[in-house]
């Protein structure tokens, strides 16, 4: 048997297990919500942490706690913050809409640290007492959603930029050193005009590149907390200065700037911040399937496919087939595209539910949008660094593809025709000609001619054809 202590708080007395540091609420939430598996992600404690000692520090020069006390707290909930306590954090995602279970979680669990800091028992609730101290002018209503901000710009600086920057860069330098290799292009799956290797990388570095800037020109609202609201939005309970300390100290420690929302009932009855945030996400997920794809195709093969790519061996194969090499990068990524853009109808639907003063779905929005930006930033670097990186041109298939292509034909048609060159392109297809020996038995273009007018080299640019 577990051995277990007493607590008692204003609903009774519940029995808890001795070695945990929360208290009555969360075991009740415990016992209550047995929902599924899914727990918040460590940023989420992290920013728990973060909140609770910017709010301790903010009463204590405010007046509005003694400095022993402030101290105390901080001190727990620098614990919190630096993953000391995650064994302290049960609760599932599915709780109350409003997250009060987590918030309640985290002003006891600092509590009884506090108090046994100070030479007091587990469940004392003395001198630190988990509402009246550690949640002091505070609300699970502003509190939460500050979080939400604070864990959302954590996993945007550690896991998103950072894993995005690392595949543009990636993408950046195959476009340099492939911008010579001329190929067949593609369009609607068949043969088309020509291009090259390098504009197709650079094609998809622009894209995440645009991903990149979508996500930033979010964070103005991100920025914006809604700390200070409290209940309602209309600040009851809190001191009057306490929003801008907390920002000013919360900046401060979190190494990023934040600002009190003018409307602290916007941040709290709507999160339409997380929706746009979001939507920039799925974007980026709809931007790397495409890249993703792309690649696998292009790297399809080694015999049968397009074969123009070569993939990098990555030291993994089939369970039947002896040596074969998959993109398993890109299924990977395209996994994680999949899961995001499930994601986006997820934050979509509950951001949508923000009845009166009150959005009731933060912990799935949280949880939502933290998941997409860690799977897509670490998915994002983990196919940079194990797949572009590696990757080779087959540049004999590409040249043996380019010089079979019957849409080179396209350079004929300011000189002889749309018309005339669909003859010869029929031509060559129905007995396997080449384009210059079709073109000379129909009569339409000498062989000097056509080797003057259908250069791939010069179908690259405007007029390059003619």
């Amino acid at each position: 048997m577990t051995a277990t202590r007493t607590e008692t708080d204003s609903l009774g007395t519940i029995e808890i297990p001795a070695d945990r540091y929360w208290g009555p609420q969360t075991e009740r939430a415990r016992r209550l919500f047995r929902i599924g598996q899914d727990r918040f992600l460590p940023g989420v404690i992290r920013a728990q942490g973060l909140q609770k000692w910017c709010a301790a520090e903010a009463n204590r020069r405010l007046g509005e706690l003694p400095d022993d006390i402030a101290a105390a707290i901080k001190a727990a909930a620098a614990e919190v913050e630096f993953g000391t306590r995650d064994a302290d954090f049960p609760l599932p995602i599915w709780q109350t809409g409003s997250g009060t279970q987590t918030n309640m979680n985290a002003n006891e669990v600092i509590a009884n640290r506090a108090n046994e800091m100070l030479g007091q028992p587990l469940g004392s609730r003395a001198p630190v007492h988990p509402n009246d101290h550690v949640n002091r002018g505070q609300s699970s209503n502003d509190s939460f959603p500050t979080v939400m901000h604070l864990a959302a710009i954590e996993a945007m600086e550690r896991d998103l930029k950072p894993g995005l920057a690392a595949l543009r860069a990636s993408l950046e330098t195959r476009a340099a050193a492939w911008a010579g290799i001329v190929k067949v292009g593609r369009t609607h799956m068949m043969d088309a005009v020509p291009v090259t290797l390098g504009g197709e990388f650079a094609t998809w570095a622009r894209q995440v590149a645009n991903g990149r800037h979508r996500v930033r020109d979010t964070m103005p609202r991100m920025r914006l907390l809604p700390q200070g609201g409290t209940a309602a939005g209309t600040g009851l309970n809190r001191h009057p200065d306490f929003d801008r300390l907390f920002c000013e100290i919360a900046s401060e420690r979190a190494g990023t700037r934040v600002s009190p929302n003018p409307d602290k009932s916007e941040g709290m009855a709507a999160h339409d911040a997380f929706v746009e945030l979001h939507g920039a996400l799925n974007t980026i997920a709809v931007s790397l399937m495409k890249i993703a794809n792309d690649i696998r195709l292009l790297g399809s093969g080694p015999r049968a496919g397009i074969a123009e790519l070569v993939i990098p061996a990555d030291g993994l194969s089939s369970s039947i087939m002896p040596g074969k090499t998959n993109p398993t990068q890109a299924e990977a990524l395209t996994m994680v595209c999949a899961r995001v853009m499930g994601n986006q109808t997820t934050v979509t639907i509950a951001g949508s539910q923000g009845h009166l003063e009150l959005n009731v779905y933060k912990p799935v929005i949280l949880h939502a949008v933290l998941e997409s930006c860690v799977l897509l930033g670490q998915a994002a670097r983990s196919f940079a660094v194990n797949l572009v990186d590696l990757l080779e041109p087959n540049t004999a298939r590409i040249a043996d593809n380019l010089a079979k292509s019957l849409m080179l034909v396209t350079a004929l048609n300011p000189h002889i025709g749309y018309d005339r060159a669909v003859q010869v392109a029929k031509l060559a297809l129905a007995e396997d000609l080449t384009l210059r020996d079709a073109a000379a038995r129909l009569g339409f273009v000498t062989p000097e001619d056509f080797d003057r007018w259908v250069r791939p080299e010069a179908m690259l640019h405007p007029g390059g054809g003619a």
